[in-house]
């Protein structure tokens, strides 16, 4: 494709500020692919990136051009080109609007529609401002098609061709907050914003961000906004400390082993120079008395990794950083006492068992029966690994052991959350959401014991499982007195929603170096996981295709009796052939449940194309008249299989696959007939009526065959037009096949007529080929 850089737009930078206020930028971009009409997630292209830490600003270039023949395709049709993103996983989509399986949790994605600009070209630009940092995918496809199935070869098809490309810019030494310690910052006049960042360990229940003695102009002209993962956007956690003293921020339930980045933006037109110190406070659930110590003396206490992203981070183990020019003095503990109802529950581990890709069981020690104890939650952790674990489906399945309930109208709710376990509250455990999450609720009762949640191409990292059992009176739910509930717990990851059922077939599927897994449904079944039956067939419908296209077949015994009146063995042994492949492939290639293969299905196919390509050489080669010459005959039988095995084995879709050896065919055919006209000195046949009534109506029926075939046959239609296509091809060999040869003997003599001698009165004979001799005599036909 031709060079993107013209259609770039300059990079708009948020205005973050750091140490040295150094911005990187990085380049990624992947080849063309051809775009595909929509007709399930196995049709669309996937494209993985993968976006660094500290990113501020992400540009993807999207661009879609034509091709006509290797060449632009400037007269092709305009197709609208549907584009998704999505964060940390393959996007789920579903353009066609199907049905999804039952207990299916959809994750929602990011749309873009591009529209040509040029004939031949269009490039659009995508910008996203502070993304989430790690992988990204783009999904782009066609819209769905009118079903129609085109000869491979015929004509130079359009193909649409798209190519991202992503620039990034992200910021370098970001100064890096400790808790515990202030950081003192003075913002100059013509500075707008201050980004800090702070690492956010596992067991953290709140975060306290804070700033203290700010001076300014006006008070205290300061915005303080807070995110995860990313630098903060307008819409982020946000507050005002001119409007609120002290100014903290207070995050519940922070994602776990995480960045949060700090940004500190000053009023629009303030003027002069504000100054602040900054610190950040951790709540430790493990040890709800006390917030984080300052000096932590091992890694492992501080789960925090040793790349702060900034050249001066503190290695773990040493002391605090000394005053450096940002303003970063020595740190000054502020002990805070968090109250005792902020406390977490031990994480259970799962012992992960890789059967195959995508195919893991997550095993539970001690398990797989759960027992939820009435005072406090069962907390569960299931890790998927980066990029592996992201294209197959996440399945979980809860089953309440009623018999435990003890009569009491107990109800287990579990909430699956991504990153941090939500364990705070009775509202909060059976509604599985909070302000700043939103995870997936089961719950099981006496009445309805199971439940199931699936999420398809999950999002990797740790999710949480928990478990909490409550019981049900007239003001709601309130946590049990003496019951345990036993609940049986089964976690796994598969490659498709229940294998994609009996209308479907599971693929693994292969982007580069990523893999993801989807169904391909049949029968006119939908859907992800190819349960949506509003335009599936019907047992009857299949019933019929199926009698449809094996009983055609039946055709083939004319022209197999035909050739054996004909002493044609070769041929007719050849329509045998063609005939009962045809009739087994095409019972084992029906899309539905009526199906029968006594066979692979590759070798029926095989021996499907390549009977059909000897009957029509076969045909050709009977027509020409090579009986005489018997070696050359057997010869041009034998190169015929040859060639026509060798080229299947390359191409089974091909044109030139059946016009190649029929032309050729044709040609010595042609050739013959020729020979025989100039020896002769007269039309070859001799008879008007083998033009008539076989060689003409014959060539229209097969001309017929070849027009249905190639321009009329498409997926709804294909069961009839088919089925008239064998029907057709049988009954034009019929027509087609050259009589008997009659073989010269010497007869009584016979009176002379003028012009008409014995031996030619035989050949005439020989050549008509209508009439048995045992009906007509050479008399007759002299006479006449």
């Amino acid at each position: 494709p031709p060079p993107p850089a013209q259609s770039l737009t300059p990079l708009r930078v948020p205005r973050f500020s750091s140490a040295d206020g150094l911005f990187v930028t990085d380049y990624f971009t992947r080849t063309p692919r051809k775009l595909s009409p929509f007709r399930s997630f196995a049709s669309i292209e996937l494209f993985h990136f993968h976006i660094p830490e500290d990113t501020v600003i992400a540009v993807w270039n999207l661009i879609t051009f034509k091709e006509q023949g290797g060449t632009f395709g400037d007269q092709c049709p305009d197709r609208s080109i549907t584009v998704y993103f999505r964060s940390g996983a393959p996007s789920v989509i579903n353009p066609l609007h199907t049905h999804f399986p039952r207990d299916t949790a959809v994750p929602g994605s990011f749309t873009l529609t591009l529209t040509w600009t040029l004939p031949n070209r269009t490039t659009e630009v995508f910008n996203v401002t502070s993304p989430l940092p790690g992988d990204w995918f783009l999904a782009a496809h066609l819209p769905k098609d009118e079903g129609k199935i085109s000869v491979k070869g015929l004509y130079e098809e359009c193909q649409y061709l798209f190519q991202p490309q992503l620039i990034v810019q992200r910021l370098v030494n970001i100064a890096v907050l400790y808790p515990g310690y202030v950081t003192e910052q003075s913002m100059a006049p013509h500075n707008r914003s201050s980004l800090y960042k702070v690492f956010v360990p596992s067991y953290t229940s709140r975060v306290l961000v804070e700033v203290l003695r700010c001076h300014g102009a006006e008070g205290c002209p300061l915005w303080l906004r807070v995110r995860a993962k990313a630098p903060p956007l307008h819409n982020s956690t946000a507050l005002d400390c001119q409007e609120h003293a002290p100014c903290q921020l207070v995050l519940d339930l922070p994602f776990w082993q995480h960045w949060y980045y700090v940004l500190v933006e000053k009023h629009p037109g303030v003027p002069g120079t504000v100054s602040f110190q900054v610190t950040v406070q951790l709540t430790d659930c493990s040890r709800p008395s006390l917030a984080r110590p300052p000096f932590l003396p091992s890694s492992t206490s501080m789960n925090m990794p040793h790349s702060f992203g900034s050249a001066g981070g503190l290695a773990l183990g040493d002391s605090p950083p000394p005053a450096s020019p940002n303003g970063t003095k020595h740190p000054v503990p502020i002990p805070t006492a968090s109250p005792a109802s902020e406390r977490c529950w031990p994480v259970r581990p799962t012992l992960r068992n890789e059967l195959d890709t995508f195919s893991v069981h997550f095993y539970i020690f001690f398990g797989p029966n759960v027992s939820v104890p009435p005072d406090r939650p069962a907390v569960f952790v299931i890790n998927l690994l980066p990029v592996l674990d992201s294209g197959g489906v996440l399945n979980l399945e809860l089953r309440l052991n009623v018999s435990s309930l003890c009569g009491e109208n107990v109800t287990v709710f579990g909430c699956l959350n991504h990153e941090v376990p939500l364990t705070s509250g009775d509202n909060a455990s059976v509604t599985c959401e909070t302000e700043s999450l939103a995870g997936f609720l089961l719950s099981v009762n006496a009445t309805a014991s199971l439940s199931r949640l699936r999420i398809p191409y999950p999002q990797t990292g740790s999710w949480y499982l928990s478990l909490r059992s409550l019981c049900a009176t007239e003001h709601g739910f309130e946590p049990c007195t003496n019951v345990t509930a036993e609940v049986y717990l089964r976690a796994y990851l598969s490659p498709c929603i229940n294998d994609c059922g009996i209308y479907g077939q599971c693929k693994l599927l292969r982007t580069n170096n990523y893999l993801y897994a989807a169904c391909e449904c049949k029968a006119g079944w939908n859907g992800w996981g190819c349960t949506d039956n509003a335009e599936a067939f019907s047992y009857g419908f299949q019933l019929l295709s199926t009698l449809l296209l094996c009983l055609s077949n039946v055709m083939f015994v004319p022209p197999v009796a035909i050739a054996i009146r004909s002493h044609c063995l070769l041929e007719a042994a050849i329509y045998i052939f063609t005939m009962f492949f045809s009739t087994f492939y095409h019972a084992c290639d029906q899309p539905g449940i009526v199906v029968f293969c006594i066979m692979e299905y590759d070798v029926l196919q095989f021996c499907d194309f390549l009977g059909s390509l000897m009957s029509v050489w076969v045909t050709v080669i009977a027509m020409a008249r090579l009986q005489p010459v018997v070696k050359q005959a057997s010869v041009l039988y034998l190169l015929g299989a040859m060639l026509l095995s060798m080229a299947l084995q390359m191409d089974r879709h091909g044109l030139w696959n059946l016009l190649g050896p029929s032309l050729f065919a044709l040609g010595i055919m042609a050739i013959a007939w020729t020979a025989r006209t100039i020896r002769r000195r007269h039309c070859y046949p001799p008879t008007w009526k083998r033009w008539a009534f076989y060689l003409c109506p014959g060539a229209l029926i097969a001309a017929a065959a070849v027009l249905l075939y190639a321009f009329v046959e498409t997926e709804e239609n294909y069961f009839y037009i088919h089925s008239i296509w064998h029907l057709l091809i049988a009954g034009s060999v019929g027509f087609l096949l050259p009589p008997r040869a009659k073989p010269s003997r010497r007869l009584g003599p016979l009176p002379r007529r003028k012009g008409c001698g014995y031996q030619l009165c035989v050949n005439e004979q020989e050549e008509l080929g209508l009439v048995d001799p045992a009906v007509a005599s050479i008399n007759s036909i002299c006479t006449s």
